[in-house]
């Protein structure tokens, strides 16, 4: 390790090694194979191929900067949490002796510089991004010894869950132990069903399971649900996320839509604690210009109509009218285009297409 804070801890040690821009940019990149020899075939076959200009992955300087951010988060939730240090056994043997429905305030975690909150627009690729840039990471580590020393340990390095619709915090807990279950074979979505047990002691359950299993970091989707939760609904569920990361000292990440800004801000703890990590992400929609070429380039030659239309400012422009610079949609009106170009016979794109 470079870094001195992140020596001498094996959750870190064990983590791929930090990325540059450019590293990242090759990492999340994706390009699917094309061929200009496939706009010869019959148009059955091109109306499928079409589909692929949604394998397309072209990174933005968004995705670089959630890189560094989620990267950040992971290594310093760890720092707090080094198993070789003799606080984190304290504080395991302290917790599995308490009352289980009490949960203890630890002193031990600085947290509020831990997590962030992700908010932009629907069709902007938040969770697309998060999941590439997750998948960098692998979710199970091993461990079995450490410089000589026998270290017998799973480690999960993300988990990723979705608000429920109701935002009930009960749900998302269920949800939680499912997770960890489906990861590692083990059965606490069932004890817990069978006892019955209440939120307060599930939440004391959850915290010992984040430690036991070092979970790295958790990323709650759809955040905006909380704003549909019944009176007081939302409040509780920030609380929640403010308790775990006090009680475990586990990054949070939140990732939702605009409509949880109103959610979020109301609350000056979560707004401040969202704001750790050099602060929250607010990602709008595309601008015209460099970062809108580079978009409207990666999927450009992914083309199967008979006639090879070029790229023109006008079609730019018409793209841009017409999707607002939002990249899910470009990729929608492009497709759908191309459909209809072939379907009909016309066989190029113009503007009069993308614009019907």
């Amino acid at each position: 390790q470079v870094i001195p804070d992140y020596r001498g801890n094996p959750f870190i040690e064990s983590l791929p090694n930090l990325l540059s821009a450019k590293d990242v940019i090759e990492r999340l990149s994706y390009y699917p194979e094309f061929n200009k020899s496939e706009r010869l075939m019959d148009s059955h076959y091109r109306i499928h191929m079409v589909d692929r200009l949604f394998q397309v992955f072209q990174p933005l300087p968004m995705n670089i900067e959630l890189e560094r951010k989620v990267s950040r988060a992971i290594r310093q939730g760890y720092i707090l949490r080094n198993p070789f240090d003799s606080k984190l056994a304290q504080e395991f043997y302290s917790e599995y002796h308490k009352d289980n429905c009490v949960l203890v305030k630890n002193s031990n975690f600085h947290s509020n510089s831990i997590g962030f909150t992700l908010i932009g627009i629907s069709g902007l690729g938040k969770t697309s991004s998060l999941n590439r840039i997750l998948n960098i990471y692998p979710q199970i580590i091993i461990h079995s010894k450490y410089k000589k020393i026998p270290f017998s340990m799973y480690q999960v390095v993300y988990l990723r869950l979705e608000c429920p619709h109701d935002g009930s915090i009960k749900g998302l807990l269920y949800e939680f132990f499912a997770e960890i279950d489906r990861l590692l074979g083990t059965n606490y979505y069932k004890k817990i069903m069978r006892t019955r047990a209440t939120v307060d002691a599930m939440m004391t359950v959850m915290n010992q399971v984040v430690r036991n299993c070092a979970l790295g970091i958790l990323v709650i989707d759809e955040i905006q649900h909380l704003s549909l939760a019944k009176s007081g609904g939302s409040e509780k569920m920030l609380n929640f996320f403010v308790n775990l990361v006090n009680n475990a000292g586990l990054p949070v990440i939140l990732v939702g839509t605009p409509k949880a800004i109103k959610v979020l801000q109301g609350d000056f703890r979560q707004a401040r604690r969202g704001s750790g990590l050099g602060g929250d992400m607010v990602c709008d929609r595309i601008l015209k210009g460099g970062v809108w070429n580079l978009l409207i380039d990666s999927i450009w030659r992914y083309q199967w109509t008979r006639k090879e239309t070029l790229l023109t400012h006008e079609i730019s422009s018409t793209l841009y009218e017409e999707t607002q610079g939002i990249p899910d949609l470009l990729k929608k009106v492009y497709a759908i285009a191309q459909v209809y170009a072939i379907s009909t016979e016309k066989e190029e794109i113009t503007p009069y297409i993308i614009r019907k």
